[in-house]
């Protein structure tokens, strides 16, 4: 496996191989008060200061790529629908192709965050190889592997939780939201600790820029935090871990054919692997309304916004132009031009994921590329905290 050079000099002996101060808002890496709580979003990412700060990182991108190191991934509970194509995968597969340098992590632990097994794993994750492959992710350009055949990045979750409280722990939102949706299912000490565990993930790599929803701040609020406490108790001088910065991207909330949001859980999903003749039946049962002419109002009509949403997607026409397009033809005609536009978008998609699977290959084998390069990072990080904790004996 090729030894990754580091694209820009570093600063700190012990530092990562990007470069932090392109990312680094101001202030960053700054000494703090170890007990100072996580920064609130309101206070350094309103959603449309992160927004704004995320067209800075479009345009940084542009101009330099190599600069830039991303952490993004999902959890291995099946196979991936159109929601996560439009809404994440893509514009992965976009910022591969901008020479951005990518890491993937499927993270199997975190399927028992909710849940008491695991289902069938292996092949869970064979079929979001094929899925991310077929998608345009390439296997030797992005680095993808699974927690559990990483321990150093597991490792490194223990120090961290001695930087974070539990009432912390406790605030956060999306913890808070994921137990609400349990449905009275006690909360594990992994749920609870999530946050810590996705700080690991980040910053073992020292990831600079995760692709987030805005749902998801709070998230990397709490790993722009930890890193800041593990600088200011561990390594006050020169600091080690990188602030990672967000970045909203455009990811469009893709509902199911039953109004609801697109959910793996609820079955209402149309499969990235669908058959033509499944994405048609998909169509026909999508929601829609009594009214025969088509208007794009999200709020008042979200079944027909929905199905405008997705002809936009796949024809590049804005949704108000294909309302305008249907006009008074009703939600028939309209049905008909998102099935068309759907097969057509997703055709050469379907063909690369028949073709691999097709092959010879086995797609779990090329976990062993990433899972390698993941690895070598983590070891290298679990080093440098060790001698910066004075936790190191050799």
């Amino acid at each position: 496996m090729t030894t990754h050079v580091p694209a820009q000099p570093v600063t700190h002996p012990l530092a990562p191989s990007t470069s932090a101060p392109l990312l680094s808002p101001a202030g960053a890496g700054t000494a703090r008060p170890d007990d100072a709580p996580p920064a609130p979003t309101h206070e350094t990412g309103s959603v449309a200061a992160a927004r704004a700060r995320s067209l800075e990182l479009e345009d940084q991108i542009a101009q330099d790529p190599s600069a830039f190191r991303v952490l993004t991934g999902e959890r291995p509970t099946g196979a991936l629908h159109i929601g996560h194509y439009f809404g994440t995968v893509a514009n992965r597969a976009r910022l591969q192709q901008a020479g951005v340098e990518l890491l993937l992590v499927l993270a199997d632990y975190q399927v028992i965050t909710d849940r008491d097994e695991t289902g069938d794993l292996r092949g869970t994750v064979r079929e979001i190889l094929l899925d991310y492959q077929a998608a345009g992710i390439d296997p030797e350009r992005t680095t993808i592997f699974t927690h559990s055949a990483v321990p150093a990045l597991n490792q490194l979750v223990l120090p961290f939780l001695s930087l974070v409280s539990v009432a912390e722990l406790e605030r956060n939102p999306t913890v808070k939201d994921e137990v609400r949706a349990g449905g009275g299912r006690a909360m594990s000490g992994l749920m609870l600790t999530y946050p810590v565990h996705q700080a690991a993930d980040i910053l073992f790599c020292h990831a600079n820029l995760v692709p987030v929803g805005q749902d998801q701040l709070p998230h990397l609020e709490t790993t722009r935090a930890l890193a800041r406490r593990f600088n200011h108790r561990f390594s006050p001088a020169r600091p080690y871990f990188t602030e990672p910065d967000a970045l909203l991207a455009p990811s469009p909330t893709i509902l199911g054919h039953d109004g609801a949001k697109m959910s793996k859980s609820r079955g209402n999903s149309l499969l990235i692997s669908a058959t033509e003749d499944e994405t048609a039946a998909f169509v026909r049962r999508c929601v829609t309304d009594a009214d025969r002419h088509v208007t794009y109002e999200p709020e008042r009509r979200p079944g027909v916004a929905n199905l405008l949403t997705l002809a936009s997607l796949c024809t590049g026409k804005t949704p108000e132009a294909v309302a305008d397009e249907i006009g008074a033809r009703g939600a028939g005609a309209l049905k008909a031009l998102v099935t068309e536009a759907l097969v057509e978008y997703f055709r050469p998609v379907r063909a690369r994921r028949t073709a691999l699977t097709e092959s010879t290959v086995d797609p779990l084998s090329l976990l062993e590329r990433g899972n390698a390069r993941a690895n070598q990072i983590a070891d290298s990080t679990l080093d440098d905290v060790r001698e910066l904790m004075g936790t190191s004996y050799t």
